[in-house]
């Protein structure tokens, strides 16, 4: 363990049946400098024995049980895992997602590496149903000026694809008390310590089963986007045009939900590929 460069960290709550999916994922990386720290938050199911199975597999497997937060939202969750982290990165994974590139750590470590300017990595993903059916992939801006230039449009990296220098996240304090975009507020306050890049490779599959707390919550989750625009529109360019685009977004969470479900996707689709 004493030469661990990676940690990934992964929130969970009662995801036994999916969690799974998600390890073997990390398991057949062929990087092997990682460990992966189990967040659990109190989990009634059998999420505790399915990962006690893995730790008995691989000792870099490692599992805590923290206390259900008053807060909401994951923030505690993925503080408290970088604070238990022995790495000089963090990957990010959710308990039902997966890595679909087994050289995904391989390759960003090595970016890293050769470019200490950057704090952070990004990449690609791949959205799936319940099955793993494909529904569409999408790539994210690449350069750092790309990325800059669109940072307040939407998040400039999908949260599951990153990896980030620990130290720098940690001098920031972390993630900021948020229920929802807490990984956007991290990705431009990191922007201001280095530079930002992403890999034109899907990295990761994204499950679309209706679990994420944007879409249930899609009129709170919009109010939480403008006012994180308006916090930093000083420090990234297009604040005014970010504003338009998601004061629309707003909107668009007052109609109808019979609407919304049709439309979900493709707009989802058109957001993460054009901006």
């Amino acid at each position: 363990m004493n030469d661990i460069v990676v940690s990934i960290i992964m929130p969970t709550y009662n995801r036994s049946e999916l969690i799974k999916f998600a390890i073997r994922s990390i398991l057949n990386q062929n990087y092997q400098k990682w460990e992966l720290l189990v967040i659990d938050n109190e989990s009634t199911d059998q999420t505790k024995e399915v990962v006690e199975q893995f730790m008995k597999m691989d000792e870099r497997v490692r599992y805590f049980n923290v206390r259900k937060s008053v807060k909401l939202g994951i923030s505690n969750y993925l503080n408290y895992g970088m604070e238990q982290a022995t790495g000089k990165y963090i990957a990010r994974l959710d308990d039902d997602d997966e890595w679909c590139d087994t050289f995904k750590l391989d390759k960003q470590v090595g970016f890293l590496e050769q470019n200490k300017e950057y704090v952070i990595v990004g990449g690609g993903a791949i959205m799936v149903d319940q099955n793993r059916k494909e529904i569409f992939r999408f790539l994210k801006k690449e350069n750092d000026n790309e990325i800059r230039n669109n940072a307040l449009y939407a998040n400039p990296f999908w949260h599951n694809t990153v990896m980030f220098v620990k130290q720098k996240a940690l001098e920031l304090g972390g993630y900021n008390d948020l229920r929802f975009v807490e990984d956007w507020d991290l990705w431009l306050r990191l922007g201001l310590k280095g530079k930002l890049y992403n890999l034109q490779e899907h990295l990761s599959l994204y499950m679309n089963a209706g679990q994420n707390l944007s879409v249930s919550n899609q009129k709170l989750a919009a109010k939480t986007i403008l006012k994180l625009i308006k916090r930093f529109q000083n420090q990234y360019p297009n604040g005014m045009r970010a504003k338009i685009l998601n004061s629309l977004q707003l909107f668009y969470a007052y109609t109808p939900s019979f609407f919304r479900r049709k439309t979900q996707n493709f707009l989802f689709y058109l957001k993460r590929n054009y901006f």
